[in-house]
């Protein structure tokens, strides 16, 4: 009887953390997210705040890089606090849809956009950036950014013009 309870067990623990994942993934891919600049990172970095939406906090956190990355390629973020705005890296608002195989695979399961971000902290969420609203939470985490190797990656690829290419 003991030889099934753990191997049981394991399959449930499993299942339960696969759905969840998959949850989060479902809300990155709408890309309900909120981006904010908070500092200068070294040479070729942004510290930026990425605020995630989730029924789960610890998903979140993971999320936030993502969202992170996203931010820096299609949105940008407005000056606040003494940071600088920067604009997106994108310069065609409709990019996503025009490379959305590109993008799928980059923003995928172990996609390419992890070796350009990387959490400040050691995982830690701040109490003032864990907020319960309705039935989920928005979680906010410092994030630094490699926008440099970001965009020179994008570039080499031919997703966006690089800055020598004009206006």
């Amino acid at each position: 009887m003991k030889h099934f309870i753990l191997p049981l067990f394991l399959i449930f623990t499993f299942s339960s953390f696969s759905q969840t994942r998959k949850k989060a993934n479902k809300d990155t891919r709408n890309w309900r997210y909120e981006i904010e600049g908070v500092g200068q990172g070294s040479m070729g970095t942004y510290l930026v705040k990425s605020w995630q939406y989730s029924k789960k906090p610890r998903i979140a956190l993971e999320q936030t890089k993502k969202n992170a990355v996203h931010g820096i390629i299609f949105k940008g973020y407005p000056s606040s606090k003494g940071v600088i705005g920067q604009p997106p890296l994108a310069r065609n608002p409709i990019l996503d849809e025009q490379q959305k195989s590109f993008f799928d695979q980059f923003f995928g399961k172990n996609g390419r956009y992890m070796q350009f971000v990387s959490l400040t902290t050691d995982g830690t969420i701040l109490p003032g950036d864990r907020i319960k609203i309705g039935r989920e939470y928005k979680v906010g985490v410092v994030v630094s950014v490699q926008v440099a190797a970001l965009r020179k990656y994008l570039e080499s690829a031919g997703v966006i013009k690089g800055l020598s290419n004009g206006f």
